[in-house]
């Protein structure tokens, strides 16, 4: 994935003028997200013997407080999972996605982390699609995304830029594989940023 020049300026202006990016970050990619689960050791079975990521780091925090696990997602980047002994039950529809896209309504409450998207090889995609259904995983159909009205076509063509599947792990969290096509360019960036003033 090429990196855009565009950015938004202060005023929620598109800007693609290079002289006037300010001084950048830089990133690696990420170190981890950290999410909470409720069973340790089924999400140690999902994750590890499921979707192959292997089980890096393992902490057990102090005071009987929980626990902290890292699983390698590749890249040096990691998933991260807590486990609280008194953390509250799942809140589907405000703290995550009530279902996958594919059935539905898939919004979550504003502060929330919608969904965790893999980047898996465009063509490993379908092989995965099939592995994830041999090994018993309820999935989307490989979608293909595109610029059209519904941001989806039923055919692969040049126009798409991701296909993505869909699934969740044992706690309801909202995954995906997800295969860039192409390279994303300037012309990618075309929307104005939506204000609060736009929610009912």
């Amino acid at each position: 994935m090429n990196q855009s020049s565009t950015w938004i300026d202060p005023a929620g202006q598109l800007n693609s003028n290079k002289a006037a990016l300010p001084e950048a970050f830089e990133y690696r990619g990420i170190s981890h997200l950290a999410l909470v689960c409720s069973d340790m050791a089924r999400t140690v079975d999902f994750y590890s013997n499921l979707l192959d990521m292997p089980l890096v780091k393992t902490i057990e925090l102090p005071a009987g407080m929980g626990q902290h696990f890292f699983f390698d997602i590749g890249n040096n980047d990691t998933l991260a999972f807590f486990w609280f002994p008194d953390s509250a039950p799942p809140a589907p529809g405000v703290a995550a996605p009530k279902r996958r896209p594919d059935q539905g309504n898939a919004t979550s409450a504003i502060g929330s982390m919608n969904h965790i998207a893999f980047d898996v090889s465009p063509d490993r995609i379908d092989e995965f699609h099939a592995r994830l259904i041999a090994r018993g995983i309820p999935c989307s159909v490989v979608v293909n995304h595109d610029d059209s009205e519904w941001t989806v076509s039923e055919d692969l063509h040049p126009g798409v830029f991701v296909r993505s599947i869909y699934f969740q792990d044992p706690d309801g969290i909202l995954l995906e594989f997800a295969a860039w096509t192409r390279p994303l360019t300037p012309e990618d960036v075309s929307h104005v940023p939506a204000t609060a003033d736009r929610r009912p």
